[in-house]
């Protein structure tokens, strides 16, 4: 596979300007937390652990949205469902934990920021907000809608992140005002959050014909491509494209299963990894909770 795809170039398979782009937001995260910190209010810099958060943010971002993956979004639905596991359940955790709390408080502090992240972080609106907008990407009109220009892409994908930072902050935000949560609601929240992401994802595993004009059909699929691929490249590449399945070895409908199958469990994993993080603090702040020692009877 790897050498086939050679010939959509290198700008196809490492996004050098995105790779610039990436490095331009660590290289601000590391002067804004860093050096001139003080000319925005910022005390202490980042801990260690939330700078290797940050900087992993990055990394995966620019894996999953610039690198030869992004390029295999648009040819395999595997590809795309590793990227949009990465992109929405993984990578906004990172970067709420990796940005420092006095940097998080700055930008809540503007008049429209604040209650705008109060009312949508209430947790039933959150839910609803990026369970119903996953859903609706991945019906096939929609889908392939979606992929038909760069504005409507990204458009898209932007407002499922930010519904993905959304989602995530009621569970993991740093700040003490915002965590208002019971340990016992949050695991209620974490169950919600799957059961609400399953039909998107059953709906894929389970069909037995091709949902995506994106990956089924010749003109829609090239459409797809010209989304990463630039369009000189492409438009010399034309009459020797046949379809996805000359990039892959399996047929359209069983990348789509696997697609549907991956997501599924990439979901599961980080939800259970999220429930045992949420348990396992609520277990051990009890266990440390002592009754305090009955008073000695008075004796006359």
């Amino acid at each position: 596979m790897w050498l086939e795809l050679q010939i959509f170039g290198f700008r196809a398979l490492w996004s050098p300007y995105y790779m610039l782009f990436v490095l331009g937001l660590a290289l601000t995260y590391f002067l804004l937390t860093g050096r001139y910190r003080h000319k925005f209010g910022g005390d202490a810099k980042p801990t260690g652990k939330q700078q290797f958060f940050f900087y992993l943010a990055m990394v995966l971002l620019y894996l999953v949205k610039g690198s030869p993956i992004d390029l295999l979004t648009h040819i395999m639905l595997t590809a795309h469902m590793i990227q949009m596991a990465i992109y929405y359940l993984i990578f906004p955790i990172l970067i709420i934990k990796g940005i420092p709390n006095w940097l998080w408080r700055k930008f809540l502090a503007f008049p429209i920021i604040k209650p705008a992240v109060t009312l949508v972080t209430k947790p039933l609106i959150s839910l609803l907000l990026f369970n119903t907008l996953f859903s609706l990407y991945h019906i096939p009109e929609v889908f392939d809608f979606a992929k038909s220009s760069p504005i409507i892409h990204a458009m898209v994908s932007t407002a499922i992140l930010i519904a993905a930072f959304i989602v995530w902050w009621p569970m993991v935000t740093p700040l003490k005002e915002y965590d208002t949560i019971s340990p016992l609601l949050k695991i209620a929240y974490i169950f919600a959050n799957g059961v609400l992401i399953t039909p998107a994802c059953v709906l894929i595993i389970f069909a037995d014909v091709p949902l995506f004009a994106t990956y089924s059909e010749s003109g829609a699929w090239i459409q797809a491509l010209s989304l990463c691929v630039p369009a000189d490249v492409l438009s010399g590449l034309s009459g020797a494209l046949t379809g996805p399945e000359m990039f892959s070895p399996m047929s359209t409908l069983e990348d789509q299963q696997l697609g549907g199958i991956i997501m599924k469990l990439m979901q599961e994993i980080t939800y259970g990894f999220i429930l045992a993080r949420v348990f396992f603090s609520w277990f051990n702040r009890e266990s440390l909770k002592i009754d305090p020692m009955p008073e000695p009877s008075s004796t006359n």
